[in-house]
């Protein structure tokens, strides 16, 4: 992306983010791709980025483990290690050994569901291989602490033992040594210690002439002297001889050792980018997770739909001083290009158009912005920006001189893809001069189908965006009441700078504002008071809007609580009914199962019986009384349904149900306990305890 000034990024602070995403990358690689941080305008590097950063964060807020714990600065030890010729010290060969362990846990830690699972982050490994061979180098000759092994080599391993056994003697031949100069009074407090390498005693200097040896020296106060027994000569220099031996064969290997890696100094290389990636791509993840970054989509147009988007920097700054950030909701497509934005100073203009350009510079960058997941980037092929003072001393140029100077550039070399940021247009001028020059700058940009914001006082600016096609307006809310600013953007109407209501507020007296007053034409005081004016109602619009959305939300809670309700006790209704479907079919089942055993045990007593009647009469009544108390129950549902029972005594003429048949009919005659009961054509005797008193249901 081409930007204009030179200083534009850092205008819009975007080096202060590239120093918070330092801070966050532990290696020299990962450091030096965040301070030289490119800004892409190819749509597929951008869609690569991003989805890596989310893909990192997502890994690091489910508490997943990524194996890039050694974070090395290998630069100058591979560039060695590419060079004939060169050794590398077993300090530099441990590195490069954990260079290599690092990357074989990253491949085995994208396995196959992994790789499908982060296909972005996957790409990093895309076109390179995990080769076991330069581990199993490594580990044939050094230890994990670098030590070259004993049996590295055959030579080395002779020159180790030699010397094993040669330390082992001179240890036995100085322990006598010692214990005869002890035994003569002439050691010294310490026994022993080693000058260049070579084990001497020390003893009294009054008695240094009576020992046969080498004197390697004396302490700093004469006292003590420091001998080499004449009997550990032969053996210091033996053990020197083979020290000497095995560096020489150290040496050796690891020179041999550098020469076999050669081969694959490209490839190690190769490991410590992909190592490095891995850490920038990490710091990127942790920055988004501190702002709250979100992954927004990514279309190949000029484009900005914003959905609740904060400015990083701010949104920080608020959260670690416990104050709120009012987040910005802005679209700027191709029917709507250019914003206008207006209302008083201090009201968050600047601050809003430093946001959308943040973002849009973050975003190219690969870096998840703070922002709702809806929202939508576009790609802008430059980005051109004038805010504050930009009078050149150096050029001698005025500050409008220098604000043309620059309208100029913006006119010659805008296009479609071009995103720009004017604060103030117009100002540093004659008010109507400068208001006119500033349409004819604002009208060419948006002939140029370019995108931008621009800031402004000036009335005819506020009149001419609704007019252009193209062209919006904006404004920043503001409490005239409390004389707070709002920090709250409004599009589609202008917004008033409020100059005489924050006079007012302040206590400057009011001669002097209605003298003000005076001096402004009373069509431009009528317009900016109308603007005010419709500021607040739209305010209010606003609020009541919000109250109207809260009762709609709180409705449809309610009706979904009540759907809720109904479905249980509908599924509660059914499971009731088929809890009493299931009821009938086992009281069923169990009355067949009983009928089944009654029925095999009647043919066993026929089979076994003299007098067949009996087992036949058996049958007859298992078969035959189910049905008439079938026959009884029909009927007494029949009866219930038309009859109700009375608790009333019986009279003649009562009308009475006959208990044992449900059977109804009309009392004739009281005989003592029994009575005469006509039942349809027939007279029957029953026994009054056999009788109920019943009447007739009115039906409804």
């Amino acid at each position: 992306m081409k930007l204009f000034p030179a200083s534009a990024a850092v205008q819009l602070e975007f080096d202060k983010i590239k120093a918070l995403l330092v801070e966050h990358s532990k290696s020299e690689y990962a450091k030096s791709k965040a301070a030289d941080l490119r800004i892409h305008t190819r749509k597929e590097f951008i869609d690569t980025e991003l989805q890596q950063t989310h893909e990192f964060k997502s890994i690091t807020l489910n508490n997943q483990y990524f194996p890039n714990d050694h974070i090395l600065n290998l630069q100058k030890d591979l560039k060695l290690l590419s060079i004939p010729g060169a050794t590398l010290n077993s300090e530099q060969f441990v590195q490069i050994r954990k260079l290599a362990v690092g990357i074989q846990s990253i491949f085995r830690w994208f396995d196959n569901e992994r790789r499908v699972a982060y296909p972005a982050i996957t790409k990093v490994i895309e076109n390179t291989y995990y080769e076991k061979v330069i581990l199993e180098l490594l580990d044939a000759v050094l230890d994990e602490f670098g030590n070259v092994k004993d049996n590295a080599t055959e030579g080395l391993q002779k020159i180790r033992i030699g010397l094993f056994k040669k330390r082992n003697e001179l240890r036995r031949v100085f322990e006598r040594v010692v214990a005869r100069l002890n035994k003569a009074g002439y050691a010294a407090d310490i026994d022993e210690s080693f000058s260049n390498g070579r084990r001497v005693v020390a003893v009294f200097s009054e008695f240094k002439r009576q020992i046969k040896g080498i004197l390697h020296g004396e302490s700093d106060t004469r006292k003590t002297a420091y001998i080499e027994p004449e009997e550990t000569i032969e053996l210091n220099n033996d053990i020197f001889s083979l020290g000497n031996e095995e560096s020489k064969e150290v040496q050796r290997i690891l020179r041999k050792l550098t020469a076999d890696l050669l081969i694959y100094a490209e490839l190690l290389k190769t490991y410590y980018d992909v190592v490095g990636e891995y850490d920038f791509i990490r710091a990127k993840a942790k920055l988004a997770i501190d702002m709250n970054g979100e992954l927004p989509a990514v279309v190949d147009k000029a484009h900005i739909e914003l959905v609740k988007a904060y400015h990083p920097l701010l949104y920080l700054y608020n959260l670690k001083s416990g104050k709120p950030t009012i987040p910005v909701d802005l679209t700027l497509n191709d029917k709507n290009r250019i914003l206008v934005i207006s209302g008083p100073n201090a009201g968050g203009k600047t601050v809003t158009m430093k946001t959308v350009g943040l973002l849009q510079i973050m975003v190219q960058s690969g870096l998840l912005l703070p922002v709702h997941p809806d929202s939508q980037m576009g790609i802008f092929k430059q980005l051109m920006i004038h805010i504050g003072d930009t009078q050149s001393l150096e050029f001698e140029l005025s500050t409008y001189s220098s604000h043309l100077k620059n309208m100029k550039h913006f006119m010659d070399v805008a296009n479609g893809k071009t995103l720009f940021f004017i604060d103030e247009l117009g100002s540093g001028s004659d008010p109507n001069l400068g208001g006119a020059f500033a349409e004819v700058i604002m009208e060419e940009l948006a002939h140029k189908h370019s995108f931008g914001i621009v800031t402004t006082h000036y009335l005819n600016l506020k009149v001419m965006a609704n007019k252009v096609p193209g062209i919006i307006n904006g404004a920043m809310a503001f409490d005239e009441q409390n004389l707070l600013p709002l920090y709250k953007l409004i599009i589609g109407k202008p917004g008033s700078s409020y100059t005489f209501a924050i006079a007012e507020r302040i206590g400057l007296a009011k001669h002097l504002i209605n003298k003000a007053r005076n001096l402004v034409d009373e069509d431009h005081f009528s317009l900016d008071k109308l603007l005010n004016r419709t500021e607040q109602d739209l305010r209010e619009v606003e609020k009541k809007e919000l109250e109207l959305q809260k009762l709609l939300k709180e409705n449809e809670r309610l009706k979904k609580e009540m759907t809720h309700i109904m479905d249980k006790e509908r599924h509660r209704q059914q499971v009731e009914l088929l809890q009493q479907q299931n009821k009938v079919t086992e009281d069923r089942l169990a009355y067949l199962k009983d009928m089944e055993r009654n029925m095999k045990q009647i043919i066993l007593d026929w089979r076994k019986a003299e007098d067949k009647n009996e087992p036949i009469k058996q049958m007859h009544n298992l078969l035959f009384k189910k049905k008439d108390e079938v026959v009884k129950n029909k009927l007494a549902k029949k009866v219930e349904n038309k009859y109700q029972e009375v608790n009333a005594d019986i009279n003649i003429g009562s009308k009475v149900k006959l208990k044992k048949n449900y059977q109804v009919g009309e009392v004739k005659e009281i005989r003592g306990k029994r009575a005469i009961v006509q039942v349809g054509l027939l007279p029957m005797n029953v026994d009054l305890s056999d009788l109920v008193v019943v009447e007739e249901k009115t039906v409804m």
